[in-house]
């Protein structure tokens, strides 16, 4: 866009970040708003955020593309897609929408600043050929993710790092051109990575040990839809197939979630059984593939067509479930005195969590601590005016938040325009005075260690629905569009809501 990249400007919407969340929030802006201004302000050269960044071998989806593809946007490959298969759908729907002339690349935010006075977010940024950038915009949507993705996360307690002879990478800083035929490849990990690049490792000749410090439960099954084939084959057409087989998708995680509470030994077994049909009838599953939580408790990790297993079961790959002593010269010293000798140890140890990006916020000249605010619904922070965060779900599909929040920021957007309001903020209404407030979510419902470890960086969470991001997909895909933006809990303009828009008028 040459100048008009670097020069800012003034617009009704910001929306930050260009990959799943913001790109499907441009669309539904598009649609729902079409009189909004709007830019996209992304920090990368190019579009695609995670799908961009991640480059190790494998690097694919770890939920079916019917659901985390959009609502409005068919899907009509294999249900879990690679990286570049995400990339080229969201530039078909970038090419479709005319939304590349609304993003602005390479724009790194420096600081978010509101003013009640002039009812204007201002946003100052750093291009990379080093200009300076300031955009302004009454309302911020952010859709930038939740982790660093230049600095990954390595435990600090590691020692000896540095002694290690070989190549020592985490996975999210891969290099692609990297060689492993031939080479002993440590990999240490056990989620959703690791389950990616473990047999993607050995399908380019590498033998690999993956380390775990505790096992995960995977979920095996064929890489493909048989309702969406069968669709297809009777002469579908496109739209309706995504649609019904993005719901057959919903009700069976749904069925997945409710089932893994209920029933979880049952669930348990039925996920071995899973596993049997690709490792065989007597594959032992002590002690590496013997959770120590619950089925659900952590995001299950995707092995489509069981191929981590078949690797195992071939020789290719093996497993070892300990701690770390420490690195050596020759790979690691497990804490039960095993080396694990390697020419190429890969870190599969997760994320820095970043909350809004880490951008320093302001609101009337007043820093924002994120974590005195507490969430209305995941998306809105108390004393926070203008401004609604897209953080998806971890047990279902990212992006069916992506569209459910945007019904609701478009939602909003139109009924201040009603209202003739130029503010918005999220406020306890009387019934919410004196609740407990708590940590943005639950241990026991969900606990990857990326929030465990900055739970204190995150918003608050109160009682009820209304101040916690519930992660409840099925709950919310009915509650939030019935949300009533003339409830208690809405101020506009500094008026609370609640006695109806005739009379605010008055």
């Amino acid at each position: 866009m040459g100048e008009q990249a670097r020069s800012g400007g003034d617009f009704d919407v910001l929306i930050i970040g260009a990959g799943i969340s913001g790109i499907g929030s441009a669309w539904h802006l598009q649609d729902q708003c079409p009189g909004k201004t709007y830019a996209l302000i992304e920090s990368k050269d190019t579009f695609g955020g995670t799908w961009e960044t991640h480059k190790y071998p494998g690097v694919r989806s770890d939920s079916d593309l019917y659901t985390f593809g959009y609502r409005f946007k068919p899907w009509v490959g294999a249900p879990i897609a690679s990286a570049q298969a995400i990339l080229d759908y969201m530039g078909e729907v970038i090419a479709e929408g005319g939304i590349d002339q609304h993003i602005r690349y390479g724009h790194t935010i420096t600081s978010a600043k509101w003013c009640s006075e002039a009812n204007r977010w201002t946003l100052e940024a750093v291009h990379k050929d080093g200009s300076n950038a300031t955009f302004t915009a009454n309302f911020l949507w952010m859709c930038q993710g939740y982790y660093d993705h230049q600095v990954p996360y390595i435990p600090k307690e590691w020692q000896g790092v540095a002694d290690f002879k070989g190549q020592f990478v985490h996975a999210q800083l891969w290099d692609p051109a990297t060689d492993v035929s031939g080479k002993r490849v440590l990999v240490i990990g056990s989620g959703a990575t690791a389950a990616t690049i473990v047999p993607a490792l050995c399908d380019e000749g590498a033998t690999v040990t993956m380390l775990q410090r505790s096992p995960t439960w995977f979920y095996c099954a064929p890489n493909v839809s048989e309702l969406a084939d069968r669709l297809r084959a009777i002469g579908i057409d496109e739209p309706t197939v995504h649609r019904v087989v993005r719901q057959d998708y919903i009700h069976n995680f749904y069925e997945l979630d409710r089932r893994s509470r209920e029933e979880p030994e049952v669930i348990a077994e039925e996920l071995r059984t899973l596993i049997r049909s690709y490792a065989g009838e007597d594959f032992a599953f002590e002690p590496h593939f013997t959770p120590r939580y619950r089925p659900w408790q952590q995001r299950l990790a995707q092995l489509p067509d069981g191929d981590m297993f078949k690797h195992v079961v071939a020789g290719n790959a093996s497993v070892v479930t300990d701690t770390i002593d420490r690195f050596t010269d020759a790979g690691v010293l497990t804490a039960s005195g095993e080396l694990l000798e390697a020419d190429i140890i890969v870190a599969c140890t997760g994320f820095h969590l970043k909350v809004l990006g880490d951008i320093p916020f302001e609101v009337d000249g007043k820093a924002i601590n994120w974590g005195d605010t507490v969430t209305y619904r995941g998306m809105m922070f108390t004393g926070v005016p203008n401004m609604v965060w897209v953080f998806g779900y971890f047990r279902a599909s990212w992006t069916l938040r992506v569209d459910i929040v945007g019904d609701f920021v478009c939602g909003l957007l139109r009924h201040m325009d009603a209202r003739g309001a130029k503010k918005v903020e999220a406020a306890f209404r009387d019934e919410d005075e004196g609740m407990e407030i708590a940590p943005w979510i639950e241990a026991d419902n969900f606990n990857p260690g990326y929030l465990m470890r900055d739970m204190d960086k995150l918003p608050k969470r109160g009682a009820g629905d209304i101040w916690r991001h519930n992660q409840n997909y099925w709950l919310e895909r009915n509650a939030i569009p019935a949300i009533d933006l003339e409830g208690q809990e809405f101020v506009y303009d500094g008026v609370r809501a609640g006695a109806g828009m005739a009379e605010a008028a008055e």
